[in-house]
């Protein structure tokens, strides 16, 4: 059993995704099977949390050692994770935490892989920050997306507006009112029965930006139920995106982090379009 306390409205989904990663893993099954105590009352639905709330969770020994990343540099100043899909950034800090001191410097949505650093001091965190935000860390990802892609490679400008509420971001090919200014970059790595496997640079980082950038222009993401292609996903039985943060290239660092410059880490959970078949009906 593990136990934590709500310190902010929200509803019992949101709260297991920010900080119990395996609890987020079964969520279904925890609910179905009335395995989730809200302050000693079983539930069965997604429940709105109140602050001060205490949400219990009774996972199986299996559920609770479930992996959620795998580590790939560690030392005293900062780790490299190789984050699974359907972690999210938060419940994966939360996790990292109770061992520790960490802070994440940049996120990955919950069901995108790949890699993610985070900070484990003060001082590093400020200087991978600044880092990030003056572009001298550059990410680098790969996807599998529906292969409608005119050109091999291109530079892509357009306009994304968020909208908070609805947790959806809509692209557009003009400046609007509220719209900011998004650059990708991609190019087509491979090809096979209707499917592209690309590789993604953003040159802006902004909410759900290769997603919707690359729907946009006719190539979602595939397995993506918020931008993507239902049906397609059907066919190919997915509902997390095909999207991977494959690699992450250090430059640029002060502060007692020089001896990063020039490292390469790359991802372990990529993807290969001979793994994708359609789903027998």
């Amino acid at each position: 059993m593990k136990t934590f306390t709500c310190t902010n409205p929200q509803n019992l989904r949101d709260f297991t995704d920010s900080n119990y990663p395996q609890g987020s893993f079964c969520f279904a099954r925890l609910v179905r099977d009335r395995d989730i105590k809200v302050n000693g009352v079983r539930v069965s639905k997604n429940t709105e949390l109140k602050a001060g709330d205490t949400v219990a969770y009774y996972t199986t020994p299996k559920e609770e050692s479930a992996l959620t990343f795998n580590a790939v540099f560690e030392d005293e100043n900062l780790l490299v994770a190789d984050k699974f899909a359907g972690v999210s950034t938060e419940g994966l800090c939360a996790q990292l935490n109770e061992r520790g001191t960490y802070f994440a410097v940049h996120r990955l949505d919950r069901n995108t892989s790949g890699l993610i650093a985070f900070a484990k001091t003060e001082r590093a965190e400020a200087e991978l920050l600044k880092a990030f935000k003056e572009r001298h860390l550059k990410k680098l990802y790969i996807a599998v997306c529906r292969d409608c892609f005119v050109s091999e490679s291109a530079t892509l400008t357009a306009y994304l507006k968020k909208d908070k509420d609805a947790a959806h971001v809509k692209i557009y090919d003009k400046p609007v009112s509220g719209a900011l200014k998004i650059i990708t970059e991609y190019k087509v790595a491979e090809r096979k029965d209707g499917l592209a496997l690309v590789n993604v640079c953003l040159l802006t980082g902004r909410t759900h930006q290769i997603r919707a950038h690359l729907a946009h222009i006719g190539c979602p993401v595939l397995g993506d139920e918020k931008y993507g292609d239902n049906e397609l996903n059907g066919r190919y039985g997915l509902r997390r995106q095909c999207l991977n943060a494959c690699e992450l290239r250090f430059s640029g660092l002060c502060g007692g982090l020089e001896y990063l410059n020039g490292r390469v880490f790359k991802s372990g959970l990529g993807f290969s379009l001979e793994s994708f078949t359609l789903k027998k009906t």
